[in-house]
């Protein structure tokens, strides 16, 4: 395993935000959602998430999740990802969502 400096941590923009709306992304080449998240002060952002074994679109509103904010923006399809959603891959590689415990203002950083 590589080793970073604690510099190199810093400049990963880990923040906290809370899912507004989830929309089915059946465009995907793998099963996906595309989310619409509140980061507060770094403004609404959108991403896609493989997370559709896990969660329904149901659930997702309202829970509050950490995604990288200082990536460049990627072309996935004909959409537009602003944002990193952060996960685990569970025993069968399905993607657990990396969220907090209690509730925190939307834009924390991870530290």
């Amino acid at each position: 395993m590589e080793q970073i400096t604690w510099s190199d941590f810093e400049k990963v923009e880990l923040r906290v935000g809370t899912i507004l709306e989830a929309f089915e992304f059946p465009e995907a080449r793998k099963p996906a959602y595309k989310v619409k998240v509140d980061f507060g002060e770094f403004g609404i952002k959108m991403s896609s998430a493989q997370i559709t074994k896990h969660y329904t679109l149901e659930e997702l509103p309202g829970k509050q999740i950490i995604g990288v904010i200082n990536f460049p923006k990627k072309q996935i399809g004909k959409f537009m990802s602003e944002f990193l959603v952060t996960g685990f891959a569970d025993e069968n590689g399905d993607i657990v969502l990396a969220a907090v415990q209690s509730k925190v203002p939307n834009g924390s950083k991870l530290i």
